[in-house]
């Protein structure tokens, strides 16, 4: 992109991209946005379950190269203390963005997270990861498209002053969520309870679906103790593990305009401080 007019084509192009509502201005002033559409741009972008979507094919794809190994990296990072996994989801699914989300393949938004942490957390700097990229580049210029170059580190680094979370040392031969067993408070629902889902107000990060908040359900099953969403996603070792359940809805609670057998149920899991007696 090195010609101007490759740089015009490339910024037209970023100009069709909207992820504003089309009756609503781009940067607008306070009283130009609704308050449905407020709550709409605060939505995470991950949690899209319920949302009116074309009709697509669904089918088993053999992973590509780069997809394995950015796997094998993500949980080398997890194994090695740098990040939780709740952590990378967060970075990946939802600092990324509506349209990045949506718009990019699963393993290249776990490539951008990997970049995202180590710079957050003070491991490599900006400048460097551009350096490294563009020596990539440049090893990759000419070949022919899906070409696989070997890796040329430029060095081997000391890893013994690394700071490292305690996640990946507390849970070695007990497991994840096992290691947090006996270290909640006790379990405030039963099984068959009657609870609602709160509809608590979200800005950053949750695994709650905002098609189940407000809803009825049962509790079906008192699963495990965790750190909830929320708090592990920012790397809270301090956080308080409370009770997950599974908490299953009927159809049509959630839905108005379900057509199925009344009998129908979804189940989801929830920590307990999304859930309150029906």
């Amino acid at each position: 992109m090195g010609k101007a007019a490759e740089r015009e084509e490339q910024l037209s192009l970023l100009s069709r991209l909207r992820v504003t509502f089309p009756e609503d201005p781009e940067w607008p002033m306070p009283d130009q946005v609704s308050r449905d559409h407020y709550w709409a741009y605060l939505k995470t972008s991950h949690d899209v379950g319920g949302e009116p979507a074309a009709p697509g094919v669904f089918e088993n794809k053999e992973e590509e190269r780069w997809e394995l190994m950015t796997y094998v990296m993500c949980e080398t990072l997890g194994w090695r203390g740098i990040w939780v996994s709740e952590e990378r989801r967060r970075i990946g699914n939802v600092d990324v963005g509506r349209a990045v989300y949506l718009g990019l393949p699963y393993y290249a938004r776990w490539l951008w997270s990997v970049g995202r942490v180590l710079i957050e957390k003070k491991h490599i700097t900006s400048g460097e990861l551009t350096q490294r990229l563009a020596q990539v580049y440049d090893r990759l210029a000419g070949l022919p498209a899906g070409a696989h170059v070997d890796a040329q580190p430029r060095c081997e680094g000391d890893g013994s002053a690394v700071a490292r979370n305690k996640h990946h040392q507390d849970a070695v031969g007990i497991g994840d969520p096992q290691k947090f067993a006996g270290l909640a408070a006790p379990a405030r629902f039963s099984l068959g309870d009657r609870v609602r889902v709160r509809n608590l107000p979200v800005m950053f990060y949750t695994r709650t679906p905002e098609y189940v908040r407000g809803a009825t359900g049962t509790i079906a099953e008192v699963a495990y103790e965790s750190p909830a969403p929320e708090d592990e996603s920012w790397a809270r070792e301090d956080a308080r593990p409370e009770w997950f359940y599974i908490v299953r809805f009927n159809q049509t609670e959630l839905w108005d305009s379900y057509t199925g057998p009344a009998h129908d149920s979804l189940q989801t899991e929830l920590p307990e401080r999304w859930l309150e007696p029906a």
